[in-house]
């Protein structure tokens, strides 16, 4: 499954391309405010205007090299830590990319092959345990290293914590549960390439640069006991992919980003890498400023905002004031559905998505 060269990634995934599951934004939304667990459908995924795709390109370019850079970073972490006998087990679908990215850069710099596989955690549900053991069976002795593409709240960073729990106490097994991200601006992440809240164009798209590879699907009508979790694989969308020039962009850069991942390894090494998860006070600012009771319809940083204008029904889009000229793709999405943007300074991160809570007119 996916669009990656096999050697790149694994997708543990049941296919699920027959099945016809998509529902609109707006009922999709209804829907997960009514109860529904939103790994039960997909969303219909966003098709980008030409104009978007534009900025799409112009922000690869312009990030590539620090994107490299934060690959780098938290590349050799994960090696420091866990050493050569390593799987790369990515969180799909934003984390797939960058699994791809670690796994090359490790190639790159070290001549060596890690297994990388791409498994499904859903919040609230869990990670896909079958895909874990999956994963151990074929690669005994082996340490795992967690990866995703950045820190919102922390949702799946709990997520992963208590559900690696879980599997080591049912199995016997003695995995860590750490996540190591390229970005963490929420601060829950003791492994990461920044802190930074940046644009990490991988953010801009969705399956178009994951593979074509749709969200992950927990839905008792199609996954059954002794099942991976499922996606679909979005083959109809191969003209638009872009996935792999993706992934070949960032890495033309790593032969030239020696010296500034030496000095941002040594700049982590200075500072306390423990997680202080600062951006749960903002969260809690924003739910006082907004009347907004439930957390899960606060989506922080650039990626979860900019996630939100692509699949859900946003309310507004608050905005750092020192942030808004790194910010021009949000603006355009927000332009492009009518949603209303307002300066907010209360807050560690760039912008923040708000979503409508349905009864809210």
């Amino acid at each position: 499954m996916g669009s990656y060269p096999d050697q790149d990634v694994t997708f543990l995934l049941k296919d699920l391309s027959e099945i016809k599951m998509e529902r609109s934004t707006d009922e999709r939304e209804q829907a997960i405010q009514q109860g529904t667990h939103y790994s039960e459908m997909l969303p219909i995924e966003y098709k980008p205007t030409d104009e978007y795709m534009k900025l799409f390109y112009a922000s690869l370019d312009e990030t590539k090299h620090k994107v490299a850079v934060a690959v780098g970073v938290v590349a050799e972490q994960i090696v420091a830590k866990r050493g050569f006998q390593t799987v790369l087990v990515s969180l799909a679908r934003a984390g797939t990319p960058i699994g791809v990215l670690i796994k090359r850069y490790l190639c790159y710099k070290y001549d060596c092959n890690f297994p990388h596989y791409s498994i499904s955690i859903i919040r609230d549900r869990g990670i896909d345990e079958e895909a874990l053991r999956y994963i151990l069976n074929e690669h005994p002795g082996y340490s795992i290293s967690f990866i995703d593409g950045w820190t919102g709240k922390g949702a799946i960073t709990n997520e992963l914590t208590k559900s690696v729990a879980e599997f080591n106490e049912m199995t016997g097994e003695n995995l860590s549960s750490e996540l190591a991200v390229l970005a963490d601006p929420g601060n829950c992440s003791s492994l990461f390439g920044t802190r930074e809240d940046f644009l990490i164009p991988s953010a801009c798209l969705n399956s178009t640069v994951s593979g074509l590879v749709s969200r992950t699907v927990l839905n008792k009508r199609w996954i059954h006991e002794g099942d991976f979790h499922g996606a679909k694989y979005y083959s109809e969308l191969a003209s638009e992919d872009v996935s792999n020039l993706y992934v070949d962009t960032i890495y033309s850069q790593f032969p030239f980003i020696d010296n500034e991942v030496k000095s941002g390894l040594e700049a982590i090494a200075k500072q306390n890498r423990e997680p202080e998860w600062k951006g749960l006070e903002s969260i809690e600012n924003i739910q006082r400023d907004f009347g907004i009771a439930n957390s899960h319809l606060i989506k922080p940083g650039v990626g979860e905002t900019t996630r939100v204008l692509l699949r859900r029904v946003p309310w507004k889009i608050l905005v750092h004031p020192n942030a808004e000229m790194n910010l021009e793709h949000i603006l355009i999405l927000a332009r492009d559905r009518g949603v209303p943007i307002e300066e907010y300074s209360n807050m560690s991160y760039s912008c923040c998505g708000l979503i409508k809570p349905m009864e809210k007119e």
